[in-house]
């Protein structure tokens, strides 16, 4: 399980900016120690455990790049045409059983290892075939349409760094250099539930003054995108007697417990005095909106422990703390470094006003203007429960803490829902 401390997340502030929350769980969280090693076919997402060193080098010969003739740079005439007798022909996964005589040409093919002499290919569309010969023009430099051996990855060098998230591209390489297996960190072990006397499982009848749990389904979603084992417990009632004993039992065998509501202030919020019956409550209020009211402590577990995070209720405040407050704990639970979220520069289209000292999120859809420009238009409803802005949108508008005004034309960062998603 995860190793943490009571004051891992500790922070004397009224209200934590995200820029601290980031830094001190780089500096205090320790990721899982427990490893595995995994098939290819199964590497997608997890976090590299070790350094992934080629045993080969990429490609492991000189090879053409297209489909043309090898030839001797040397023998080239630098001023004009030059005719060159054509023998033998190489394919891809062939060896040339010779090397090229001194005037000659070979017909080559894409990926097809360079005969022993030859350092140079021309593109079968750039020359002209006369018979058994081949007429070659001026000017082709050295090595033009060569692949070296090892310019793409030299034998013994890192080609992917313990703590990076594989994507397939990655897997890709691993495959290249000839690995059918990698070494990762074991999933990370989430315990979900929602709170509230008034949320219903979608399916059943829906009492008068309900809603159907939507905040679940989220982020269940969002969790197995970045690799999670989720362990769903279901709907837990606005009862204190009840939440102590299920957030105690939910933190053994789990690296964390994540609920959604009841973290607020308000005399029906009883997650927040739950956690601190049974752990440890460090913090409860960050500095951004929508979701101020994220709670995030430490649950003691048979010698070990599991973070805790408690987000609001409201389900568009749900989905940017999950963003902006668990992704960066799970990554570093899950022992992969750190992923900057990079927001892209785009022009607002409206007028915006917020206070300062805290970082604001809003929701846009992006559409091109006519100067070629991409613009960020805000959803026209701004509640943190109206689900249809995140669908009907593209991402959100990222406001710094010291901005208070945004006007028509400002350049502002925009972040995708893909990438919030990771």
């Amino acid at each position: 399980m995860a190793q943490l401390t009571d004051d891992c997340f500790a922070f004397s502030g009224p209200l934590m900016p995200l820029a601290d929350m980031e830094r001190l769980i780089g500096e205090r969280v320790a990721p899982v120690a427990e490893t595995e090693t995994v098939p290819l076919n199964a590497a997608r997402g997890r976090v590299l455990a070790a350094d992934v060193v080629a045993p080969v080098s990429l490609p492991p010969f000189d090879n053409s790049a297209v489909d043309g003739y090898a030839v001797r740079h040397a023998d080239l005439d630098p001023k004009g045409e030059t005719r060159l007798a054509v023998e033998g022909r190489l394919t891809a996964g062939k060896a040339a059983p010779d090397p090229i005589a001194l005037g000659r040409a070979v017909r080559i093919f894409t990926g097809a290892p360079m005969p022993d002499g030859a350092d140079t290919v021309f593109m079968q569309e750039d020359v002209q075939t006369e018979g058994a010969d081949v007429v070659v023009p001026p000017g082709l430099k050295r090595g033009s349409n060569r692949r070296l051996a090892g310019e793409d990855v030299k034998i013994g060098s890192v080609v992917l760094r313990a703590g990076r998230r594989l994507a397939a591209q990655d897997v890709a390489l691993a495959a290249a250099v000839g690995l059918t297996s990698l070494a990762v960190r074991r999933r990370i072990r989430v315990a979900l539930f929602s709170t509230g006397d008034e949320i219903v499982e979608p399916g059943r009848p829906l009492p008068a003054a309900a809603l159907y749990d939507a905040n679940r389904y989220l982020l269940a979603g969002m969790l197995e995108r970045l690799g999670a084992e989720v362990t769903d417990l279901g709907i837990l009632k606005d009862d204190p007697a009840q939440l102590a004993p299920a957030l105690a039992k939910a933190a053994h065998g789990h690296d964390l417990v994540l609920t959604s509501g009841g973290v607020s202030t308000g005399e029906a919020d009883h997650v927040r005095d739950a956690v601190e019956q049974v752990g440890r409550l460090v913090f409860w209020r960050i500095a951004i909106k929508p979701g101020r009211p994220v709670a995030m402590g430490v649950i003691p577990a048979a010698g070990s422990s599991a973070a805790f995070v408690g987000l609001p209720g409201n389900p568009v405040a749900v989905f940017v703390t999950f963003a902006r407050v668990v992704r960066p704990l799970f990554l570093r639970l899950a022992g992969a470094a750190p992923e900057p979220l990079t927001p892209l520069p785009v022009r607002f289209s409206f007028s915006y006003r917020k206070k300062q000292g805290r970082r604001e999120y809003v929701r846009v859809a992006l559409r091109p203007a006519a100067d070629g420009t991409v613009e960020a238009f805000k959803h026209p409803q701004d509640g943190a429960g109206v689900i249809t802005s995140l669908t009907e949108t593209d991402g959100l508008a990222e406001l710094s803490e010291d901005a208070t005004t945004v006007e028509p034309g400002s350049t502002v960062g925009f972040l995708s829902y893909a990438a919030l998603m990771g």
